[in-house]
């Protein structure tokens, strides 16, 4: 079906195109935050004012008239942000595992580093005398009897993982003797990947890390290596404090060279959600949810769907898997709609000490409403023959239904949940005017999106298009992917 030509999609489309207009506040607080960019402005070991305000003269001005760029950037009183590595090869529903995390205090537009370490440090040290009953799932697949900082990103929300974050790290006496946490940055090894990309290598202890071997390097050094270096378990996260130092240092006259590649970067992992943040205070956080850099569950009264991978114990699998997510509808005889939503996962890897079988723990989000049919290829833990427990409930304000299944190293495994559409969307396609949102999963890549949807009547117009070869049926079929959030509008025929 041809486009839709309306302003709807026009306003949006200029806000795409208008991305660069952004607020340095977030800018500056993300670039510190990862302890990697934050030097663009960073002259002769301090921050200057004004260089920020040169730099933002450029970006954008309307932050500055709020006057959150001052409070970010610590010159209106410290800042501590708190980082969460979030390791992408091994899904979490909030963007990864949480294997090491960072604690970043800015002053005066300077950052000091303060900390950086592996969770389980946290976790195995820390206090553990408070309630922390985790997630049903966790405790059934991880066997944990205990809710942990490093398993704390549990909601595909980024601020309600973030703000369990700051919870669990808090009553786990993580903070020390820092007054407070006023915001969190997650970002993915995607991130670094890219930016080494633009830079070039740089080398730790004379062993190189390139764009191509920085996620699996870093990960065979934290795992092995480091015993190999005669270091000790404790310390076999150092060479990320290693890494983030000479990071900065290397960065320091690349960003200011190259500033326009380290921007435009910026914007591609901001929108691909391999950086989110969020932030306690209220004003802050308006500004990232307005930029849509907060993770949040887009809010909607139309159809949606979110699909939420987690890795349950299958080491850093995620790496070795091609996934697709298929999304179908189709009338019943009663005029109600069936919904089907499914993954397609597909294990190119074989058993070594980075890949194993591939355990996940599947959520998908969909409206409230929504009543489960039927749930195709739930494993029980124990025994993959035999069928396994489909759960579901209502977080966010929406309805979710999980499974447990498991994909064998060389095999292809399916799972499905089917369901009828709330009277809310049904509604909608009666009235000729359906949309539909598909959120990504913070961290992933591009999983395939494949749309199958049948409104038992003729489509006038759909946005995006489709296929010349699909036009005048009942149906609006769509090959896409999820490297970003999607939305797609389709206009009925009476």
């Amino acid at each position: 079906m041809y486009p839709l030509k309306n302003e709807q999609f026009k306003e949006s489309q200029i806000k795409n195109m208008k991305f660069l207009k952004t607020s340095l506040v977030v800018i500056a607080c993300l670039l510190a935050g990862i302890s990697l960019l934050v030097y663009w402005a960073y002259v002769s070991g301090r921050l200057q004012k004004a260089v920020v305000n040169k730099v933002t003269d450029q970006v954008t001005s309307d932050v500055l008239e709020k006057g959150l760029l001052n409070k970010v950037l610590g010159f209106e009183g410290t800042r501590t942000y708190l980082i969460l590595f979030l390791n992408n090869t091994e899904m979490r529903p909030g963007g990864g595992f949480i294997g090491a995390y960072g604690l970043l205090q800015v002053d005066n537009g300077v950052p000091h580093l303060l900390k950086v370490e592996g969770t389980e440090i946290l976790d195995n040290s820390g206090n553990k005398d408070f309630e922390s009953v985790p997630p049903a799932p966790l405790a059934k697949y991880l066997k944990v009897s205990r809710w942990y900082f490093r398993d704390s990103n549990w909601s595909p929300d980024f601020s309600v993982s973030a703000q369990k974050s700051i919870d669990l790290f808090l009553k786990q006496g993580g903070l020390g003797t820092v007054p407070k946490i006023d915001a969190v940055i997650g970002f993915t090894p995607t991130v670094i990947e890219e930016i080494l990309k633009i830079h070039g290598p740089i080398k730790i202890n004379g062993e190189e890390f390139n764009a191509d071997n920085f996620t699996e390097k870093l990960e065979y050094e934290v795992e092995y290596g480091y015993s190999q270096r005669g270091l000790e378990f404790s310390q076999r996260k150092d060479i990320i404090h290693e890494l983030a130092q000479s990071l900065m240092t290397e960065l320091r006259l690349d960003l200011f060279k190259n500033w326009q590649k380290y921007y435009t970067l910026l914007q591609k992992v901001l929108k691909e959600k391999q950086i989110v943040m969020y932030s306690s205070n209220n004003e802050e956080q308006a500004v990232l949810s307005q930029k849509d850099w907060a993770g949040k569950m887009k809010p909607t009264s139309q159809d949606y769907v979110l699909w939420a991978d987690a890795n349950l114990g299958s080491l850093k699998t995620d790496v070795a898997l091609d996934k697709e997510l298929t999304y179908t509808i189709v009338p019943d005889k009663n005029g109600r709609f069936v919904a089907k939503v499914k993954m397609k996962f597909k294990h190119k890897g074989s058993f070594n000490w980075r890949i194993s079988r591939y355990r996940d723990y599947a959520r998908v989000f969909v409206p409230v409403g929504s009543e489960l049919i039927k749930a195709t290829g739930a494993m029980d833990m124990e025994k993959s023959s035999k069928p396994g427990a489909v759960d579901q409930g209502i977080e966010n304000g929406r309805q979710w239904f999980g499974a447990f299944i498991a994909i064998e190293p060389g095999q292809v495994g399916e799972l499905s949940f089917e369901y009828y559409l709330p009277e809310i969307v049904v509604d909608q396609i009666r009235n000729n005017n359906y949309e539909l949102t598909v959120q990504k999963e913070i961290g992933t890549i591009a999983t395939k999106l494949t749309l199958g949807l049948d409104f038992g009547k003729k489509l006038i117009s759909a946005y995006p298009g489709e296929a010349v070869s699909n036009y005048g049926d009942n149906r609006y079929d769509l090959v896409s992917d999820l490297r970003e959030d999607r939305i797609f509008n389709v206009k009925l025929k009476n």
